[in-house]
């Protein structure tokens, strides 16, 4: 199919890609004597020369004199290795505070060429419309951003309530699209063991379509749940922590996508799969899954998630393999990306250094997109309309007893259940701690490391607040930090130690309308605005990237420590991910899929 309008599909180029193998027209582009990076046959052959025309690879061999012409562009890759643009397999681009225009951009310099994105963020927000917003966007880039149609919002029917709810309608309208590449995560794997027709006709639509669907399997049980989870058609999973389950996934017919996002740190436990026990390196697959803008800015996208691969001991060019052809094999475009090899969109990076990657030349469908970290493409921005900027909805002004908990009647302590964060993983633990109860009311102990936590509703302005307690920031003082980035609802989530502050900082996100804010002593003193959706800004990634790194600071200067605790901190009220999260309904216990009380 033709996927994007700005380059020929290889039928369509076929003739002139021939013309040029055959040495009967000159290239748009050539580029001689460079190692050839070779992720089919995993071998690099030296001394060897790429013909571009139409965008794609038309020949690769030692010596293409030949192809050059009086207009073609020369290269010259004086020994450099050639290596296949980087592909990121599993990826949410709102999750970069950044829209597709502006992600683009920042990760491009990176070497990533190709992204697999699931918008499933927005698609709480704004549902279908707001998918196609981040589609149509996608499409108007200078690299290959594919889109998976959101599956699951809400992503625990029951648990929680979301702006939009797409449904099996949806799921079939989107397969029609021109960037669709598949569905996105089965968050809801308890719908899909127990069989629930809306999950599988989702499933279906999308492979009536012949397109693949993505997985989302949080949980340790590898038993019959899990062999009923993957004979519902899920065909990856990126939820994996442990060798065990990249292990698990790849014997039933899976792609392990292992993760190495802003905080989710997976690669490590996982590769020993191939490293140590010699799985077949091909059917594993590295992934980014969320990293934010400073992450990008600072630290890299693909070629970090590649190197600490590489770090970890997998061959450079199996890690390779894992975040190029593997990826591209996966989602059915194996003849379409993903290798240096005629027929294919030619994008590529040149590098000195197969093991560091070094991005020192990034050409994307024949074209230089970006040399030595500088950006050298324009990345075009959609016209956002005025229902994408306005998605706050409090219905009224909060005050602090709105964030009063009422102890149990009669009671001079109480026993809580407080979610209990993990550093640098997604899974939280249940904990059970007896608080003191003052006039009443229970509130947070930062003597032991126990916060208030309050979800607010924004989507329909029913002025509702959900409170609870959270465990593991280590916030002292009078302070506050809100964010209306809260996986996956995206309702609002406040974290503080006074009630006082709390209010002040939803009614803040309201007024800003979206974002994060961070309050200390009665003032706000960080803020990152997120206009679109409450969820992306359209400014660079490095403003938003600067104002991230003052939020990350004022965090630390609430007594904040943990890495990367914003990305902790937006998915408390992920309610598809155990042991126990926080929604507009309550409390819930994710390893029942099922609401909790507060006190025991």
């Amino acid at each position: 199919m033709e996927l994007n309008n700005k380059i020929k599909s290889w039928p369509k180029a076929a003739a002139r890609l021939i013309a040029v193998a055959a040495g009967r027209e000159p290239a748009d582009l050539v580029i001689k004597g460079g190692k050839w990076v070779n992720v089919h046959s995993r071998e690099v052959l030296d001394g060897y020369d790429l013909a571009v025309a139409e965008g794609r690879f038309a020949a690769i061999a030692p010596d293409l004199s030949a192809a050059i012409g009086p207009d073609t562009e020369v290269i010259e890759a004086n020994g450099r290795y050639m290596v296949p643009g980087l592909c990121d397999a599993h990826m949410h681009i709102e999750s970069g505070m950044l829209t597709p225009a502006e992600f683009a951009a920042a990760v491009i310099p990176h070497g990533t060429t190709s992204m697999f994105t699931d918008p499933h963020e927005i698609a709480n927000v704004l549902g279908l419309a707001g998918v196609k917003m981040m589609h149509d966007e996608a499409l108007m880039q200078p690299v290959n951003i594919f889109t998976q149609m959101p599956s699951c919002a809400p992503s625990a029917p029951g648990l929680e309530t979301t702006g939009f709810e797409i449904t099996p309608e949806d799921v079939a309208e989107a397969m029609q699209w021109p960037g669709i590449v598949g569905l996105g995560e089965m968050m809801n794997f308890p719908g899909v063991v127990a069989g629930d027709p809306k999950m599988l006709a989702e499933i279906a639509a999308t492979q009536n379509s012949g397109k693949t669907v993505g997985g989302h399997y949080a949980s340790p049980d590898l038993g019959a749940a899990f062999r009923a989870y993957v004979a519902g058609g899920p065909a990856d999973d990126h939820e994996g922590t442990c060798e065990e389950d990249a292990i698990a996934r790849v014997r039933q017919g899976m792609r392990s996508m292992m993760r190495l996002g802003s905080a989710w740190y997976d690669v490590e436990t996982q590769i020993t799969a191939v490293t140590e026990k010699g799985l077949d390196p091909r059917n594993f697959i590295l992934c980014t899954d969320d990293c934010h803008s400073g992450t990008l800015v600072h630290d890299g996208h693909m070629n970090r998630v590649y190197r600490h691969a590489v770090a970890c001991g997998a061959e450079p060019l199996v890690a390779l393999q894992m975040c190029t052809i593997n990826t591209a094999t996966h989602f059915g475009l194996e003849r379409e990306l993903g290798s240096i090899t005629p027929g294919r969109r030619a994008d590529l990076i040149l590098t000195s250094d197969l093991a560091t990657l070094p991005v020192e030349h990034v050409i994307a469908r024949g074209r230089t997109v970006a040399k030595n970290g500088k950006l050298l493409a324009d990345c075009p921005h959609f016209e956002w309309p005025d229902s994408a900027r306005d998605t706050v909805h409090l219905g009224r002004i909060l005050t602090a007893s709105d964030f009063e908990i009422t102890a149990p009647e009669g009671a001079n302590t109480a026993t809580a259940r407080v979610i209990g964060v993990v550093e640098n993983q997604a899974p939280t633990k249940a904990l059970t701690v007896e608080l003191a109860v003052e006039n009443g009311i229970v509130g947070p102990d930062t003597d032991t490391d126990i916060a208030q936590i309050a979800l607010v509703e924004r989507h329909q302005g029913t002025g509702g607040v959900t409170n609870g307690f959270v465990s593991g920031f280590g916030y002292k003082g009078r302070m506050a930090i809100g964010s209306t980035v809260a996986h996956d609802s995206h309702h609002m989530i406040v974290v503080g130690t006074d009630r006082e502050m709390m209010a002040a900082c939803a009614n803040a996100l309201g007024k800003m309308g979206g974002g994060i804010s961070v309050w200390k002593d009665g003032a706000e003193i960080a803020a990152v605005p997120l206009p679109i959706a409450g969820l992306m800004s359209d400014d660079p990634a490095a403003i938003v990237a600067e104002r991230a790194g003052k939020m990350v600071q004022a965090m630390a200067e609430c007594g904040c420590t943990l890495n990367n605790a914003y990305m902790q901190h937006s998915l408390l009220a992920l309610v598809v991910i155990p042991e126990i999260r926080i929604s507009d309904l309550g409390l819930v216990d994710v390893t029942r899929f099922e609401l909790t009380e507060l006190f025991t």
